[in-house]
C-alpha cells in the first residue's frame, strides 16, 4: 500500500513473449479453422476453434491472417537468431548497475537499490515470460526512495541469467527434489479434472518434458537468493507468470516470504487443466511442431524484430507513448543470448505445473492459518483493460482468505 503511484503504470509487464503465444496460439487455430470450420471444436476455457477465437486472442482476424502469410514467407536464411553471451550485449542506457550470484553454478543477474536503507523491509521484483529486471527499471529506484531494500532478479532462462540446456539442469530442476503428489493433498473433495479459471484439481504438476524450466525450480531460485543474497525474508511483487514463481516460494518456503504482490497473474489459460481434453492433442501438436522443427525459430525470428515488439507492446500498454525504445530494447535484446531462443520454446511447452489459484488454494488453507507455517498475505493489483488476462476471470481470487485486497 506504500508502492508509489508510478507501480501501476510503469511497464513492469513482460508482454513480448505473451503475446507471442497469442499470436502463436492464433496461427495454429487459423489452419485449424480452415480444417474444422463446419465442426467448432473446443479446445478449452479461453481457446476455441469457433468466431470467438478472435475475442479471445485479442488480435485481428486480418492481422493473425497476416502473421501466418508472413511466416511462410520466411527462409532460415531470413530467420537465422545471432545469439550471444550476456557479456557480448549492448544494455539499455541508464539502467542500474548489473550484479551477478551464483547460484547451484550458474550465473544469476540481479539489480538492486536501497540497500543502504539496511533495517528497511525487502522486496524482491519478479519479472514474468520472457521478462528481466530491466522491466522493473523505473519501480526499482523509486521504491528505494520510499525506504525500501530492492532487488530485481532475472529468473534462470531469463534475461541475462545463464540459459542451461532445459533438460541437463540435475538437481537445480525443482521437481526433481519434490513429491510433486504431495500437494494433491489440499485438493477439495471432488474437484474437477479440467474446468474454467477456479478450479483447483491439483493434478499435472510435472512439466510434461521434464524441463528444468518450471515453477518449482524458480521458487528455489527466490528462496536462495533471498537467503544468500538478500540475507533477510522479503515481499515478492511478481507479475505475469512471475506470480507463479513467487507464490510457489511463499507455498514451499513461508518462512521466507513476508508477503506476495500480483500484479496482473497469468492465468495460465493453455495449462491442461484449463483445456477440454478432446482439444488436448491439437494443443500438444503444435507445441511439439514449434519445439522440434524450423518452424519454431521461423516463429521466433519473426517475432524478434524491433518493430515487430514495438507493434505488439501498443497493444498492451494503455498510454502508447510508454513504448519507448528502451522499452523495446529491454524487451528484445535478451533474446539474442545464448539459448534463448530454446528456453522460448521450452517454455510454451510448459502446459502443466501449478496453478495461480492453487497456489492461493494452499496459502488460504487450515496448514496455513492455523499451523505451523508462516501466514502469507497477497495482495492482488490488476490492470482492468489487460487485454491478455482478463480481469472478470481472475476476480474468483478475491475469494481466498490469504487474499487482503484485490485492486
Amino acid at each position: 500500500r506504500n508502492l508509489p503511484a508510478n507501480m501501476r503504470g510503469s511497464g513492469s509487464r513482460c508482454e513480448f513473449a505473451r503475446v507471442s503465444i497469442s499470436l502463436a496460439m492464433g496461427i495454429m487455430l487459423l489452419e485449424s479453422v480452415s480444417c474444422f470450420s463446419s465442426c467448432p471444436l473446443p479446445l478449452g476455457r479461453g481457446v476455441q476453434l469457433t468466431p470467438s477465437v478472435q475475442q479471445n486472442a485479442k488480435l485481428p482476424l486480418a492481422a493473425l491472417t497476416s502473421a501466418r502469410r508472413q511466416l511462410r514467407g520466411f527462409s532460415m536464411q531470413d530467420v537465422q537468431v545471432e545469439t550471444k553471451t550476456s557479456a557480448d550485449v549492448v544494455r539499455i542506457a541508464g539502467g542500474l548497475p548489473d550484479k551477478y550470484w551464483n547460484w547451484k553454478g550458474y550465473q544469476i543477474r540481479y539489480q538492486s537499490a536501497g540497500e543502504e536503507n539496511v533495517d528497511a523491509p525487502a522486496l524482491v521484483l519478479i519479472h514474468g515470460f520472457g521478462g528481466n529486471a530491466d522491466h522493473w527499471r523505473k519501480n526499482t529506484p523509486e521504491l528505494a526512495k520510499s525506504g525500501f531494500r530492492v532487488y530485481a532478479i532475472d529468473l534462470i532462462g531469463y534475461g541475462y541469467s545463464d540459459k542451461p540446456d532445459p533438460q541437463s539442469m540435475g538437481d537445480v530442476n525443482g521437481e526433481s527434489v519434490r513429491d510433486l503428489d504431495s500437494y494433491l493433498r489440499f485438493a477439495p473433495e471432488g474437484a474437477a479434472r479440467y474446468g474454467p479459471v477456479g478450479e483447483t484439481p491439483f493434478t499435472d504438476m510435472a512439466h510434461p518434458l521434464g524441463s528444468g524450466y518450471n515453477f518449482f525450480t524458480w521458487a528455489d531460485q527466490v528462496k536462495d537468493f533471498m537467503e544468500e543474497v538478500v540475507k533477510d525474508k522479503a515481499f515478492v511483487i511478481c507479475n505475469s507468470i512471475g506470480s507463479c514463481a513467487g507464490m510457489q516460494a511463499a507455498v514451499d518456503y513461508p518462512e521466507w516470504v513476508r508477503g506476495a504482490m500480483i500484479c496482473d497473474p497469468s492465468l495460465r489459460l493453455l495449462n491442461v487443466k484449463r483445456q477440454n481434453p478432446v482439444g488436448i492433442p491439437f494443443v500438444t501438436a503444435f507445441q511439439t511442431l514449434l519445439r522440434e522443427t524450423p518452424i519454431g525459430e521461423r516463429f521466433f525470428g519473426a517475432v524478434a524484430k524491433e518493430q515487430t515488439v514495438s507493434t505488439i507492446l501498443k497493444q498492451a500498454y494503455g498510454n502508447p507513448e510508454t513504448v519507448t525504445p528502451d522499452l523495446v530494447e529491454a524487451i528484445l535484446k535478451p533474446g539474442f543470448t545464448e539459448n534463448a531462443p530454446r528456453v522460448f520454446l521450452d517454455f510454451i511447452s510448459y502446459s502443466a505445473g501449478p496453478l495461480p489459484e492453487e497456489q492461493l488454494c494452499i496459502l488460504s488453507s487450515e496448514e496455513f492459518r492455523a499451523g505451523d507455517k508462516a501466514r502469507v498475505p497477497v495482495s492482488i493489483l490488476w490492470g482492468e483493460e489487460d487485454p491478455w488476462e482478463p480481469v472478470d476471470q481472475g476476480r474468483i481470487y478475491e475469494g481466498y482468505s490469504c487474499v487482503e485486497e484485490f485492486i
